[in-house]
């Protein structure tokens, strides 16, 4: 057991504490096994009639993945590095499955792997310090943890969006783009973890007596553009439109080129992919992407940039769109494909 995530029975819920709010709870591989391992525990464990996840302290639900020590795996050659990836997967495709009611309490910072352990779920909770976003083609990775399912099923070309900019989105917006399935504030948070432990209330009639109105949103009025802009197949074509459009569709572009082209053009592969793969097609692809990462060069190089030695000035190769084959990186990698046996 580790002290990184906790877990207790409050009345009929099982109740996950993410515990590493110095890390903004990221994930390691120890709290990824111990959460997959909780949850099959709770789902035979009649006395537990569904799961809430929250994360501890102010700031995050959880903020992602351990990327550096990924990143320091990887530079290794340790399997360690893909093995994350293994224990990760796993257990989003068992959250995805989850045959009881699974609620996340979305009260903070979530991005990569926190959307990984909340997305998938029925259930999903935001409030006004809500902040989602797949920040992966930044650092030289992909929106994996099932994102490459769960974005496509966003509204619109809004996951589209969302999966190449990594952009962030706040509070209502999240429910206005398919993140989220509920606002509540967030000093009625404890309220409601309190009346979802012990109401006689279904999970769901709990969560509606809750669910506020957040107030004037900014994302609905962009849904026409975005719908326009992102539909085409190619990052190329996408960044033809965003520069024959106005200052926010040329901001959209300019965000995109700093990005690196091989995420990007593995990003939309995998959303378009996708659309209508079941999570575990989608996980598999993630994993042999993933897997040939860890071969290459501009996710060593994101990290490094963005979180090590925070220049913020990556040095992508291929630095070209055009230069860019993803063939590589859709076979299935030395050490095999990932399964949910």
């Amino acid at each position: 057991m580790t002290d990184e995530i906790l877990f207790a029975r409050q009345g009929r819920i099982g109740l996950v504490t993410l515990n590493r709010p110095q890390a903004l709870n990221a994930l390691t591989r120890t709290m990824c096994v111990a959460l997959h391992r909780q949850l099959m525990a709770w789902a035979i464990d009649d006395d537990v009639q569904a799961v809430v996840v929250e994360g501890a302290g102010e700031k995050a639900f959880c903020a992602g993945g351990d990327v550096v020590a990924m990143h320091r795996d990887g530079k290794a050659g340790s399997p360690d590095y893909e093995g994350f990836f293994h224990d990760e997967y796993r257990m989003n495709q068992a959250i995805a499955h989850y045959p009881k009611p699974y609620v996340a309490l979305v009260d903070g910072i979530s991005m990569g792997g926190g959307v990984g352990i909340s997305v998938h779920a029925p259930y999903r909770v935001a409030t006004e310090r809500t902040l989602f976003a797949m920040p992966e083609t930044g650092i030289g990775l992909i929106p994996d943890v099932g994102g490459t399912h769960a974005l496509p099923r966003f509204p619109g070309e809004f996951g589209t969006w969302a999966g190449l900019t990594g952009a962030r989105v706040k509070g209502g917006d999240c429910v206005a783009i398919g993140y989220c399935t509920h606002f509540v504030p967030s000093a009625e948070i404890p309220a409601l973890r309190e009346r979802l432990a012990n109401s006689h209330e279904s999970v769901a009639e709990v969560l509606a007596t809750f669910d506020s109105d957040p107030g004037p949103l900014t994302l609905p009025a962009l849904r026409d553009g975005i719908d326009y802009l992102f539909s085409h197949n190619q990052v190329e074509d996408i960044l033809s439109l965003l520069d024959d459009g106005d200052d926010w569709a040329q901001e959209q572009a300019a965000t995109i080129r700093r990005m690196s082209p091989t995420s990007l053009k593995l990003t939309l592969h995998g959303l378009r992919a996708g659309e209508g793969a079941s999570i575990e097609q989608c996980l598999k692809l993630e994993y042999r992407m993933v897997s040939a990462i860890k071969q290459g060069h501009d996710f060593y190089e994101g990290v490094r940039a963005q979180l090590i030695e925070k220049d913020r000035a990556p040095k992508w190769s291929p630095a070209r769109l055009e230069d860019v084959d993803i063939t590589p990186y859709l076979q299935e990698p030395a050490w095999g494909d990932l399964d949910f046996v």
